[in-house]
Order: structure tokens, then sequence, then C-alpha cells
């Protein structure tokens, strides 16, 4: 590996939404999804690479900088479709969910058609919402519990 290997190439225009779509669609629920694509107009599309299973290899580091080293495995779907217009959609997601899989790709389909502001406001907003409370409720749990220590400092000193 070289210096380069691990810096993060600049992304082509329109790319970088494209990435927080497939981001915001790999934590959306099953129900979150079906409700996005049915409110997309279920455009009809055919698979190009029907949803499949298999294992990726989680490297991790010690300290973020050591050397890496296998910490495991993990399941993950991946699917591709193509919608009637050509656009070409694709998803990863971790765990065993074919048809989670195949819908997302139907979404980012759609994004690459150029319907931005129907996927953003029909499913990018509501699930960011969603895991944006989710977040906050887990902080306020989280900072419920929390203990503050403290030094007390005597008064002969």
């Amino acid at each position: 590996m070289n210096a380069t290997t691990h810096q993060r190439r600049a992304a082509a225009p329109g790319e970088e939404g494209r990435q927080a779509v497939m981001a915001v669609a790999a934590l959306a629920t099953l129900d979150e999804l079906e409700q996005a694509v049915a409110r997309l107009g279920r455009p009809a599309s055919r698979d190009l690479r029907s949803p499949e299973i298999g294992l990726v290899m989680l490297r991790g580091r010690i300290g973020g900088d050591g050397a890496p080293f296998n910490l495991g495995e993990a399941t993950v779907t991946r699917a591709a479709v193509r919608l009637e217009t050509g656009e070409v959609g694709m998803s990863y997601l971790l765990g065993r969910d074919p048809i989670r899989a195949r819908l997302a790709a139907v979404i980012d389909a759609v994004w690459l058609r150029g319907d931005e502001t129907l996927v953003k406001t029909v499913f990018l907003d509501p699930v960011r919402a969603r895991i944006e409370a989710e977040r906050r409720e887990r902080a306020e749990r989280t900072a419920a519990t929390r203990v503050d220590f403290f030094t007390l400092v005597r008064g002969e000193d």
C-alpha cells in the first residue's frame, strides 16, 4: 500500500448525492423503503443482478493507525436493477434482506433518473429525520446516566 491508497478521491459531479442516497437506503427500514417506492410510482424495473447474499471481511487497526488485521466477517446483500428508462441502480446492505436491497437499488436508480427533489422529499428527508430522532433519544438516555467525577480541593492547599 502506498500513501495514496488511503486518500479519499474527489467525488464526481452528483456523486456525493448518490452516496448520501445509498447511505440512507442502507439504514432505512423495509417499511420506509416500500413506502418510498410506492410514493415514487413503483417504477418498472428488472433485475440486472438478482439480490445476492454474501460475506465481506471486516478489517481493523489498533488505535486506528496500527497494522491492519481481519476483525471478522459480516453478511451483506447486494442488488442491481435497471429502470425502463435505462438508469441502473445498485445497493449494498448489511444483513440478509434481499427485498430491502432491491428496493434500495430502485430508489438509487430513480435518483439517477434525475428525480433528486422527489427522492429527497419522499425518502431522504423522512428517513434522515427518523435516524436523527433515534440518535437524539439515544444521546439523551446516555446523558441521563452520566456521572461527572471531580476532585474536591481541600482548604489547606
